[in-house]
């Protein structure tokens, strides 16, 4: 199959895209029509009406308070028409199990990016009302997005308020614990005034990194088909290749005894102290070969 990348970003090139991916910066392409033929001559994406007839699972319909899929309901393809024509979002989680060629370019974009094989890839397609969009939110995720029909507007940002985030967040929405907790200054109310402006049409792919600030607003009845990876992070690479490796043990898989018994509390804490001895002996001998060998056995 040919290189999905190189046809997602024609008539620019692989590298310039990946001077973008590196510094995470938004990268965006137009005529793209030839290149991504096969991708748009998919019979569910002639229009809304195609895809809601071929779709046999429940939408996500937008929450009437904030535009946001963050609070979405799901809906049967009867009630996600109606509340379409009253303005609400739709989206369409997972709609490349609707076709094997989706699936195809999933993959093979996924190993053009060098993305790990623990990757989480789907196709998520959303129609948009005109005059509507989404609120500014940033992702945890890394997005392309194919501009299939009508045109929309997209405003990016940097996030200057935390790097590298591992969880999603809408402005209007409460802050996860977690995210709060690495964050380096407060989030702001509204998308930041450093924000670059991008137009789609249909033939258009906007390369949109993960963690930026974004949001949206279709000048016409819009739909899009995104290609979204949830990639791991070198966190889950490493308490992935650990837990294999720490299962091996039988020691290391014995019942955590006694953590909360307060007359008992410090033989569970003997027990715990005496298996981090032994790793931190083991540590300095791993090696990321060593490690990413148990991950991407195809690379390594």
């Amino acid at each position: 199959m040919k290189n999905c990348l190189e046809s997602l970003v024609y008539p620019k090139s692989k590298s310039e895209f990946m001077k973008n991916y590196e510094s995470k910066s938004p990268f965006v392409a137009h005529g793209l029509n030839d290149s991504i033929k096969e991708l748009t001559e998919l019979p569910f994406l002639k229009s809304l009406d195609h895809l809601l007839n071929s779709w046999t699972d429940t939408v996500d319909v937008y929450p009437s308070d904030i535009s946001d899929e963050t609070g979405a309901i799901k809906s049967s393809t009867d009630e996600a028409s109606k509340m379409f024509k009253k303005g609400r979002g739709l989206l369409f989680n997972d709609t490349n199990t609707l076709s094997p060629l989706l699936q195809n370019w999933l993959e093979k974009l996924r190993i053009d990016l060098g993305l790990s094989s623990m990757t989480y890839g789907r196709n998520l397609i959303y129609a948009t009302k005109q005059g509507k969009g989404t609120n500014t939110h940033f992702d945890q995720n890394i997005n392309f997005v194919l501009q299939i029909h009508g045109t929309k507007t997209w405003w990016i940002a940097p996030n200057e308020n935390v790097l590298n985030p591992m969880t999603r967040h809408t402005i209007g929405r409460p802050l996860d614990q977690e995210l709060e907790a690495y964050s380096s200054s407060p989030f702001p109310e509204k998308m930041p005034d450093n924000s670059s402006e991008f137009q789609l049409e249909p033939g258009s792919m906007l390369f949109v990194p993960r963690g930026c600030w974004h949001s949206t607003k279709a000048t016409t009845d819009a739909l899009s088909l995104n290609f979204t990876y949830s990639a791991p992070t070198w966190i889950d690479i490493f308490t992935t290749a650990l837990k294999s490796r720490l299962s091996q043990s039988p020691d290391w898989r014995e019942t955590a005894d006694f953590v909360s018994d307060p007359k008992r509390k410090h033989e569970a804490l003997e027990d715990f102290n005496f298996l981090l001895d032994s790793l931190s002996g083991e540590a300095p001998n791993w090696r990321a070969e060593d490690i990413l060998s148990a991950i991407e056995p195809e690379d390594f």
